[in-house]
């Protein structure tokens, strides 16, 4: 299925979604479309799988909710929480990157818990295992449908810029090293560096959609940044498609409407989750994207049959 299409079919999910299902839902699948697009920067184009992405999706919340609740007007508090994750993030790719494999791996992690921690024992500052409550949203969006215009404001603006640098020679750069950072390494890239670039760029993304993310539900609850949810991360990456710039955006509207939907009638639902993973990683590796395209295709060559 062409990008075009599947681009075409966000949108509509755009305008019909809040008309479909609960309008807080939807606002939800849209700010997670944004860390799961981030996050397919880093596993689909430059092939680096991160545990320590909720690190900067909760750090970005609490830094926006802590500034709100401080009576900080919105157009401070949001780019203060996107340059506090944009320096964290310079800093600790600078460990964590010129390792690879399951060292890099294993390097997010720690920083995600240490993080972690932080956050659960500093309870002066972030209310510990209770979340950052009342963080109070500027009048103009207290309204559910002007948050949700706004959202939608940001995720089409966050998707636009990050197309934008998956397209440019940047993006060609990230696949290369991808594909074979050896031979990037042979034709003059400094593959370090180009990965710091990545990992840097997605967790600013990641760090952006957690600002907006402390004023939905008035809270940043503790486990927004745990490492199981760099975990979600990941498994709506995957879910999507990598294959597929727009893929991870349709994870993140299938992995949240699921979770909504499944908690509701079994409480051990994360059973189900855990087959969809096994059937995804081993039957459709292009995810949800590569199963629409294989229905499209078998239903056009039906159309064209005699």
């Amino acid at each position: 299925m062409r990008q075009r299409n599947i681009y075409l079919i966000i949108l509509a999910f755009v305008v019909i979604g809040p008309l479909v299902q609960p309008q807080v839902l939807v606002t939800e699948m849209l700010i997670f479309g944004i860390v799961a697009v981030a996050s397919n920067i880093m596993i689909g184009y430059t092939g680096m799988l991160s545990f320590g992405q909720a690190m900067f999706f909760g750090i970005g919340a609490y830094v926006a909710g802590l500034l709100l609740k401080a009576g900080m007007p919105l157009i401070i508090a949001m780019p203060a929480g996107i340059l506090f994750v944009l320096v964290l993030s310079i800093a600790v790719g600078s460990i964590c990157v010129p390792r690879t494999g399951l060292y890099f791996i294993c390097l997010t992690f720690a920083f995600n818990q240490m993080f972690y921690f932080i956050a659960y024992s500093w309870t002066d500052l972030t209310g510990g295992e209770d979340g950052l409550a009342g963080i109070p949203r500027p009048s103009l969006l207290d309204d559910p449908v002007s948050f949700y215009v706004f959202v939608t404001v940001v995720f089409l603006a966050c998707i636009v810029a990050m197309k934008h640098i998956v397209d440019s020679p940047l993006g060609l750069i990230f696949q290369t090293i991808r594909e074979n950072p050896e031979r990037a390494a042979a034709v003059g890239y400094d593959v370090k560096l180009y990965k710091w670039i990545s990992f840097t760029i997605a967790s600013t993304f990641t760090g952006l959609a957690g600002t907006v993310y402390a004023m939905l539900y008035y809270i940043v609850p503790i486990d927004q940044i745990h490492w199981l949810k760099s975990g979600d991360f990941i498994f709506m990456t995957l879910l999507g498609g990598t294959g597929n710039f727009f893929g991870p955006i349709i994870g993140a509207i299938a992995y949240i409407w699921m979770y909504d939907t499944f908690a509701l009638f079994w409480g051990r639902w994360l059973l189900i989750m855990g087959v969809v993973f096994v059937i995804v990683v081993i039957y459709l590796r292009g995810g949800i994207v590569e199963l629409m395209s294989k229905i499209n295709d078998k239903f056009q060559r039906s159309q064209g049959a005699p």
